[in-house]
């Protein structure tokens, strides 16, 4: 079988009554579309009935694969999978619950198409409870100026992306809604959209309150990966010269007070002790920024790993030296004459 352009990852856990709807909608919008396509089905863990209908559109459309889990894994999982097991250079992202709009499709590939790496929907009206709004507008806002990726809504699922690059990007935890941030670590161009948002039809939210207290969680993680990945020893170094900076304040504290009437013994005094405590633990800091070097050296080294990442190489063609050129994911590959300039992706 040919590989696809596009692939469609439809994340699904019990959505029996969604599927057909959302399956017949969906092939009506990426017929009408000048690419070659699947549609791969994430079954988390579903327990009512939604794997053996999937089953039965695969079985009936060659367009359709199913990849489903022996139990429900969660929703950074399903993502990963599917980025594991899609084929396209294009990877859309998308709910089985019918509140992301298929017809948006097209105007995501069309934002891919002016050059963009990453195009991130927008629940700019978002058809969901006060409750799940607001706590979401504000996880959304810490993100933002905590990562520096200037997005409204990272829990949107309905994404696109050039495989290229987040194709090495290895998910934990609640991090699949930093994927555009991981993507913006390689240098990627990322814009958003806003799309339609649709009232849920059936089925019940798998959303909880208790998502928010993990993701802010799961945003130190990211932070400290993309900001001192290659560089612990900053992050644990700057600590340990604040805290040695209020040890040294401390004891400065201190011996003005023993120099001051009433003349306190400085063994008495809580701040000595405060003072000898900071900085005990600013040593500790750099001992474990020490540790975390020898770590990421160990990493990078032990698997080859660069610390950066090419996007492209630029060279005169000369002879029969000429690199075969990557064809564009819309389109088809250019011709190369002798002496221009050949582009290589990487």
């Amino acid at each position: 079988m040919a590989t696809p352009k596009l692939s469609v990852i439809v994340l699904v856990y019990n959505e029996v009554e969604s599927i057909d709807p959302l399956h017949d909608e969906l092939t009506g919008v990426l017929a009408g579309l000048d690419v070659s396509y699947e549609i791969l089905y994430i079954d988390d863990g579903s327990r009512d009935g939604s794997t053996e209908r999937m089953a039965e559109l695969a079985l009936h459309d060659s367009h359709v694969r199913v990849v489903s889990f022996r139990r429900n894994f969660g929703q950074t999982a399903a993502v990963q999978a599917g980025i594991d097991n899609s084929r396209g250079e294009i990877l859309v992202f998308m709910d089985g619950d019918m509140q992301n709009d298929p017809h948006d499709i097209p105007r995501l590939l069309e934002r891919l198409d002016e050059g963009y790496d990453v195009v991130s929907g927008w629940r700019k009206d978002r058809k969901d409870e006060a409750s799940r709004v607001l706590p979401s507008k504000v996880a959304n806002w810490v993100i933002a100026r905590v990562t520096g990726v200037p997005l409204n809504d990272f829990g949107c699922t309905l994404k696109a992306y050039r495989r290229e690059v987040i194709e090495d990007v290895k998910l934990y935890g609640e991090m699949h809604r930093f994927i555009p941030v991981y993507a913006s670590w390689v240098g990627a161009r990322i814009t958003e959209l806003p799309v339609n948002h649709r009232q849920r039809v059936f089925g019940h939210s798998k959303y909880s309150l208790s998502r928010t207290s993990r993701v802010l969680l799961d945003l130190i993680t990211v932070k400290l990966l993309g900001s001192y990945s290659t560089k612990p020893i900053y992050f644990f170094g700057f600590a340990a010269f604040g805290l040695w900076a209020l040890a040294l304040v401390f004891a400065a504290i201190v011996i003005i007070q023993k120099l001051l009437p009433p003349y306190p013994y400085a063994h008495n005094n809580p701040l000595l002790l405060l003072a000898v405590f900071l900085a005990i633990v600013g040593v500790q800091f750099i001992l474990m920024g020490l540790l975390a070097e020898l770590s990421i050296r160990t990493y990078h080294e032990s698997q080859g790993k660069a610390v950066y990442v090419v996007r492209e190489v630029i060279a005169r063609y000369q002879g029969n030296s000429r690199p075969s050129p990557r064809p564009s994911p819309r389109g088809g590959e250019g011709k190369t004459k002798e002496g221009e300039a050949v582009r290589t992706r990487k």
